[in-house]
């Protein structure tokens, strides 16, 4: 008896459907669960996603009529099957994508995170048989702080290096994780410059009514003086480039949830690191995956052995599957390589 959905090769792959979610090779139709460019990728024939995400996909994959989106909770049948999608909690418009025929359900999580970031809708933990998780940071060492506390840490810091006449330029990914980092900055110590591709993705979301706090697009082409005090936030793939080093007189700081391991701030060259993911910790992982009520479960990218092999000793059937999904990656250009903008 053929499963509801498989993995072929291309994507997860709903057969009675003919669609699937994901896909990183090209495909007819394509369900994506968010916006960032290893699950959202260039060259389907059409794609649904959330009403939230679909300015998101315009702006990187170009503005179509083949992007179209669905709400929250709606439900969409195709050929029998039918399909919903929910709140992952990773990054505005990120879904988990539940998947429905006769007596068999199954959900396709893409990524998400149970802490409630500000920006994005919260996670909402979904029922179902068999589930499909990632592990980034499915290790016990990865245990994440409260958003405020590291906020605190980050305008500290701020203002450490606006008294020692430093610039503080800080990285983060261009969808989520830097529009979350920018509402947590605390305006009254200076002005908050952004890369072009950090500005550019902003702009789509504010002409959607998401609310990010004023900031100024960095050219680095200013005088030192014009940055003196303020802050820069720039993606990953910025931090050893030209363009952050015509700040001159700067302290460069991380904000990554691998900032939990000692030595992944060094790789970097960072002066200070912030553990700050928009990806579950060990304690959300487990959380979700008891929430669901699913005993099959399927882990995929990040500490797929290890976690998998926990997820067995507590009795859950539990499997690796591999796929062409990164995660977070301390030296990825991962969202950045379609927008990146100097």
């Amino acid at each position: 008896m053929e499963r509801l959905l498989t993995f072929d090769g291309k994507g997860i792959y709903c057969p009675r459907a003919d669609v699937h979610i994901d896909p990183w090779e090209k495909v007819p139709k394509a369900l994506i669960t968010h916006g960032h460019s290893d699950h959202a990728r260039w060259g389907m024939g059409a794609y649904l996603c959330t009403h939230e995400s679909v300015p998101i996909l315009q702006h990187r994959l170009g503005k179509t009529n083949r992007i179209q989106g669905i709400a929250f909770g709606e439900n969409l049948f195709i050929n029998g099957v039918k399909f919903s999608f929910h709140p992952a909690g990773h990054v505005i418009g990120s879904a988990q994508i539940r998947v429905e025929y006769k007596d068999e359900i199954w959900v396709v999580s893409g990524d998400y995170k149970l802490a409630n970031d500000g920006i994005s809708k919260a996670f909402e933990p979904v029922k179902c048989h068999t589930f499909i998780t990632e592990s980034t940071f499915g290790l016990p060492v990865y245990k994440w702080q409260n958003q405020t506390a590291i906020f605190d840490k980050v305008n500290t810091w701020w203002r450490k290096n606006q008294a020692e006449g430093r610039v503080s330029v800080i990285t983060a990914y261009s969808l989520g994780k830097a529009q979350r980092l920018i509402n947590g900055l605390d305006p009254s110590i200076g002005k908050i410059y952004t890369h072009g591709a950090i500005e550019n993705t902003n702009s789509i979301l504010r002409e959607h009514n998401h609310f990010i706090q004023d900031t100024q697009f960095a050219t680095a082409s200013y005088n030192f003086k014009d940055y003196q005090g303020n802050m820069v936030v720039c993606p990953p793939s910025a931090a050893n480039s030209n363009w952050v080093k015509k700040f001159k007189d700067f302290r460069l700081g991380i904000a990554s949830g691998w900032m939990q391991m000692r030595g992944a701030r060094r790789r970097r060259a960072a002066d200070i690191g912030f553990i700050l993911s928009d990806h579950a910790d060990w304690n959300g992982l487990n959380t979700a995956i008891e929430a669901t009520g699913a005993n099959e479960i399927y882990v995929t990218h990040g500490f797929s052995r290890i976690y998998s092999q926990y997820l067995r000793e507590q009795g859950y059937d539990a499997k690796i599957v591999e796929t062409a999904f990164e995660g977070e990656r301390l030296d990825s250009t991962e969202e950045e390589k379609i927008d990146q903008t100097t």
